[in-house]
């Protein structure tokens, strides 16, 4: 079935209207301040290593990107010292993304949900573990030409921990600034990776980032405004990466507006985008919408990349829909249902975030997009629009 076209403009100037009701009434904000910093945008992407042999560095389109991470490196758990496991591949990242657009920043990105917060929260905790991981972190980017590093610590779960991340980074940007005064070099860029929200409150032990740290230390976040919803509840269907969502908390809108209202500038937030979906069973096939009852997780184990998304709706003649209310899009055939973005949702996504002043956007991950590259163009050219 052939997709319907969905008006991306109609639909980003629809959705603005919402973002300034519900964020500047209801929160306190102004979604579009006048005062706003001139900083360079970042169009992020996040290259996951383990990819390599499919998709090499070599076949990442640098043009629309100012900026692509290296997932992800590790550190030791006893000396806290970054590993460094493929030599090779780090410096034919660097060097086959400078050879095709030398503009591009390089950024290693340190951890990833596979790390587990314990490692981190170890090597946070003292002045000199810290010190170890920081040192090692800058040496290994001077030596493999990278332009910055990136910390994705998931998740720092307690106050207690929170502290330690906040003395982190002031450490690392004393350690970074000190490296470029004495090697009279420009200062690495520093960014964080973090949770969809300022605070964590849906579980676990109430706590929030320390935002006059990253304020002072990091040049930007990247909130992680995605994984909403998934196989972990498999009782009815959901928009992953809802940006509204009018029955909970859990949506991008809301998640930026608590960095913003805890105080950090929006052009230190760069918003999360995936490339990938989420999936379920229906219980009826037809009831089918966003929140429609679901029996268990559907194609590819509750999970397929965008491309996979594709190939899934014309295999299976799927229906194509876009969801004004989440800010999504969805396809469905038989039983199998799958919530994702398309060019058109990631269009207004992406002009919802300039529209909040954001610095800019990043994916999760590399590799997922189709072979034309669509969403990424879409959001590249989404940025652009004047608003």
């Amino acid at each position: 079935m052939q997709e319907k076209k969905h008006p991306i403009m109609f639909h980003l100037g629809v959705a603005l209207l919402l973002l300034i009701s519900t964020v500047s009434s209801s929160h306190g904000i102004e979604a579009n301040p006048r005062r706003h910093v001139d900083v360079g945008v970042v169009r992020g992407a996040y290259y996951p290593s383990w990819v390599s042999a499919t998709f090499p560095p070599s076949s990442i389109r640098t043009s629309l990107f100012t900026h692509i991470y290296y997932a992800f490196l590790s550190p030791s758990n006893s000396t806290f010292a970054l590993l460094v496991d493929n030599p090779a591949l780090l410096s034919s990242f660097v060097s086959g993304i400078r050879s095709k657009s030398p503009s591009v920043k390089t950024l290693i990105s340190i951890g990833g949900a596979s790390d587990g917060p314990a490692l981190f929260a170890a090597m946070a905790s003292t002045p000199s573990s810290r010190k170890a991981f920081i040192d090692s972190t800058i040496k290994v980017a001077r030596d493999y030409g990278f332009d910055g590093l990136d910390l994705d610590w998931e998740f720092p779960r307690n106050p207690k921990e929170m502290q330690d991340l906040a003395l982190l980074f002031q450490d690392w940007r004393a350690a970074i600034s000190h490296e470029a005064r004495v090697t009279r070099r420009p200062p690495l860029i520093l960014t964080a990776a973090v949770y969809f929200a300022a605070e964590f409150f849906l579980s676990g032990t109430p706590r929030a980032y320390p935002i006059d740290s990253i304020r002072s230390n990091l040049d930007w976040i990247n909130a992680m405004c995605y994984d909403y919803r998934g196989s972990w509840d498999t009782s009815a269907t959901g928009a992953q990466a809802a940006f509204f969502d009018p029955k909970s908390n859990i949506s991008s809108s809301y998640g930026l507006g608590t960095w913003l209202r805890a105080g950090l500038p929006g052009h230190k937030i760069v918003m999360g985008l995936p490339l990938y979906g989420r999936t379920w069973k229906l219980k009826d096939p037809n009831v089918n919408g966003v929140g429609a009852p679901a029996v268990g997780v559907g194609p590819g184990n509750g999970v397929l990349f965008y491309r996979q998304v594709e190939t899934f709706s014309k295999d299976n003649n799927a229906t194509k829909k876009y969801d004004p209310v989440t800010v999504s899009a969805y396809a469905f055939s038989g039983t199998s249902w799958v919530g994702y973005d398309d060019a058109g949702s990631t269009g207004v996504k992406v002009g919802l975030a300039k529209g909040m002043r954001l610095r800019g956007y990043f994916f999760w991950a590399l590799s997922y997009d189709n072979s034309h590259w669509q969403i990424s163009t879409q959001a590249y050219k989404a940025w652009s629009v004047r608003i």
